[in-house]
């Protein structure tokens, strides 16, 4: 009898673990709305852009190079998004206790060098990420007007040079979403530095 309840243990308590601990969204799955400090001061969530056609959500940073390769190519996304009724919003993962280039500080000034027009927020303690299942900066999401994700990956498939990019990932699952289609390309792996944690 002690060895079936062992086995039967074995094989419940991954299960049970995994309900516990929640997956990371996938393809499909409709996110929880998110509340985070941006570097203009204000609190921003999904929901706090009204009247538009999808999301798109990039966790990135101050410090990782490929992210700071992206960074001209945000503000071009940014344009985009606008133009199409799209929101979009960046989200640093980073601990910058691990990492003082994360700061929020530090954040500010980026942004303010580099001219964002968009929400460039703290993930503070490190709760948003995890759920996303991002690894990398940065990670892209893209999200129709629902908030369900219809896009995960890369931003383009050129990192190092944005001359070189022939596929745009995240404007085509945009465009996929205006037209009320399903993206041909779901899923890419994401380039860039691993997320940072203590």
């Amino acid at each position: 009898m002690s060895q079936f309840l062992l086995v039967l243990f074995s094989l419940v308590m991954p299960f049970t673990s995994s309900n516990e601990v929640g997956d990371p969204y996938t393809v499909g799955d409709k996110v929880e709305d998110f509340n985070l400090k941006s570097v203009d001061g204000n609190m921003y969530s999904l929901s706090s852009a009204k009247n538009v056609k999808g999301y798109i959500v990039v966790f990135t940073c101050n410090h990782c190079p490929y992210a700071v390769m992206y960074e001209d190519r945000m503000n071009d996304l940014n344009a985009f998004a606008n133009k199409n009724d799209f929101a979009l919003f960046a989200i640093n993962p980073n601990d910058p206790n691990k990492v003082p280039e994360d700061g929020f500080a530090e954040m500010q000034v980026r942004a303010k060098e580099k001219g964002f027009e968009f929400p460039y927020m703290m993930d503070e303690g490190q709760k948003v990420y995890p759920k996303w299942g991002a690894t990398k900066t940065p990670h892209a999401y893209v999200l129709d007007a629902n908030m369900v994700i219809q896009y995960i990956g890369a931003i383009d498939n050129s990192p190092r040079d944005a001359a070189a990019a022939t596929i745009n990932y995240v404007e085509k699952a945009a465009r996929s979403i205006l037209l009320g289609e399903t993206p041909a390309i779901t899923k890419t792996k994401a380039i860039g530095c691993s997320i940072k944690t203590m």
